[in-house]
């Protein structure tokens, strides 16, 4: 089993595919990288040489942000964000959408499960 990036890859996937399971590579990027390597993406994760995994291992070292470094970057910026007050961090403050999306119905993912207001009937 091949260990890239603090990820174990499943044996029986090609490497094109199993390199996805990356957090912060996709298809696109897993191409790139075999490219740059010279490792063909037909190859099954099991039939790959240890040398074969130390090219994908340093062209991924040298070119890309993955895993927890692209992860601390991530909450880093939207705390930022939230810092400075802007309207996309104060979005993020009160966990509604961030990028324009309706509120009056939908949201439901960012706001969660529906809670009913009582008081509302007019007299």
């Amino acid at each position: 089993m091949a260990r890239i990036a603090g990820v174990d890859l499943p044996r029986d996937k090609r490497i094109e595919a199993a390199l996805t399971y990356i957090y912060g590579l996709g298809f696109a990027s897993s191409r790139k990288i075999l490219k740059e390597a010279q490792v063909d993406p037909d190859t099954r994760v099991k039939d790959l040489s240890d040398s074969d995994v130390a090219k994908i291992r340093s062209v991924i070292d040298a070119n890309f942000k993955v895993e927890g470094s692209l992860r601390t970057e991530l909450t880093m910026n939207i705390k930022r964000l939230m810092d400075i007050g802007c309207y996309r961090g104060l979005r993020h403050r009160r966990g509604l959408p961030v990028r324009g999306q309706r509120t009056r119905t939908n949201a439901r993912t960012r706001k969660g499960k529906k809670r009913t207001v009582s008081g509302k009937r007019k007299k």
